[in-house]
């Protein structure tokens, strides 16, 4: 298969650079003089997934593995990890475009892969490498997942021992649908490559339309619908961010789904539905508009949830009839002081999610509109905040608590300058 995802990422993308960074940086690992593991991952479907198909690559392949769930990878959280030597750190769906904050902050003691989809920065450090396909030529929000990525890891990874990964397969994908990231309904690029590889061995389904591709998923012996199992987990680490969530989620993606588990996802989407409702109710009267934004906070109001959840908030209301579909689409949420595994973290932070309409989202893909990623990461940094993840649909970025008036000015700022830069209406 590694060929076979060679050669097509070689006559589809002209580039086949990213399979042979993987491949120098399993065998990197294989040769490092640490077995010890410790990997952060992301806490929607994609991330883990991202995260069940390295802990379970690296846990057969002998290694001890110790596993964090991540919202973001935050400069007070990488000053932690950091403050360990010789070991092997793993970033998954996230930290791609940290990584010269990495490679300063490790300073060569210990070594760091990167498996990441978003927008990156690259760094010449040879303990610290970057395999994020933006890096190499493929589009994160198109071509290829975190988890796709981390599945051509582990495949590089489990092949050094003898094993055969393609048990991982549909993780891989998974992940992919998750984000949502779908080109005419279906999946493309090396997501599909991956998916061919999980249908041959009988670990997908495929049921298809006119219109769309419905994607199916064994996990433990039973058949689930894709959409609804990237609805659990999205649950489970969203909203059950701060109860253990993300492990639920793990322990899905690797066993499927049992009765304990459906009783705390049916709990959590309970609580997902009352406070989505609650807000959304209060909404039209509290949305704030600029030339070409709405926006509005909810503060803390989100609590106990995790902060993904305005991101998903807004994915949900970006078609509402109350907003104008023309403008971009944005939602403040507190950070709270506290990390899973790393217990008080002083942030002071808001988090901002944006997203557009379904009517931005053809203009951006047409070139006809500047996407999230053109303005809001500059816009961020303009003031001091901190970005990682960002996609041209979807995008998300911090800055401290009051700046939300002067973010949005600064983004505001930024639109206009793409605009005139590009010459769009």
């Amino acid at each position: 298969m590694f060929k076979h995802v060679l050669m097509y990422a070689k006559e589809a993308f002209v580039n086949d650079n990213l399979i042979k960074a993987i491949q120098t940086a399993a065998e990197t690992v294989v040769t490092y003089s640490s077995k010890e593991v410790s990997l952060f991952h992301h806490n929607d479907t994609d991330g883990l997934c991202s995260g069940a198909i390295l802990l379970k690559a690296f846990t057969d392949s002998g290694y001890k593995v110790s596993r964090f769930s991540l919202e973001k990878p935050y400069p007070q959280i990488l000053e932690r990890i950091f403050s360990s030597t010789g070991k092997v750190l793993i970033f998954a769906d996230f930290a791609g475009k940290t990584a010269p904050l990495i490679s300063t902050l490790n300073k060569g003691a210990n070594l760091v892969i990167i498996l990441d989809h978003h927008p990156a920065e690259d760094v010449d450090d040879p303990f610290v490498f970057n395999l994020d396909g933006d890096l190499f030529g493929l589009k994160g929000d198109r071509d290829i997942s975190a988890s796709a990525t981390c599945y051509l890891f582990a495949e590089a990874l489990l092949r050094q021992s003898g094993l055969d990964p393609a048990f991982l397969s549909h993780l891989g994908v998974l992940g992919a649908i998750g984000d949502g990231f779908l080109v005419d309904g279906a999946l493309s690029g090396i997501n599909r490559e991956v998916l061919e590889i999980a249908l041959t061995h009988n670990l997908m389904r495929i049921k298809r339309s006119e219109s769309k591709e419905d994607y199916f998923v064994f996990l433990g012996g039973l058949e689930y619908p894709a959409d609804h199992l990237c609805e659990t987990l999205d649950t489970v680490g969203g909203v059950g961010y701060y109860q253990d969530g993300p492990s639920l989620g793990i322990e899905i993606c690797l066993s499927g789904m049992n009765s304990i588990i459906s009783e705390k996802f049916e709990r959590m989407k309970k609580i997902k539905h009352e406070i989505f409702s609650r807000e959304l109710e209060n909404l039209g009267k509290n949305i704030k508009s600029t030339e070409h934004l709405q926006w509005f906070n909810v503060e803390d109001r989100f609590l106990p949830m995790g902060v993904k959840m305005i991101g998903v908030f807004c994915t949900m209301i970006r078609d509402e009839d109350f907003l104008d579909k023309k403008k971009y689409l944005a939602g403040f949420q507190i950070v709270p002081d506290e990390v899973p595994g790393f217990g008080a973290v002083e942030f002071n932070s808001t988090k901002i999610s944006m997203r557009v309409s379904s009517y931005l989202t053809g203009r951006i893909r047409a070139g006809e509109s500047p996407g999230l990623s053109s303005f809001l990461p500059d816009a961020t940094i303009n003031i001091g905040g901190f970005v990682d993840a960002c996609h041209s649909l979807s995008a998300a970025t911090t800055v401290k608590i009051g700046q939300e008036q002067l973010l949005i000015d600064e983004v505001e700022k930024e639109i206009i300058k793409r605009i005139k830069e590009d010459g769009q209406r």
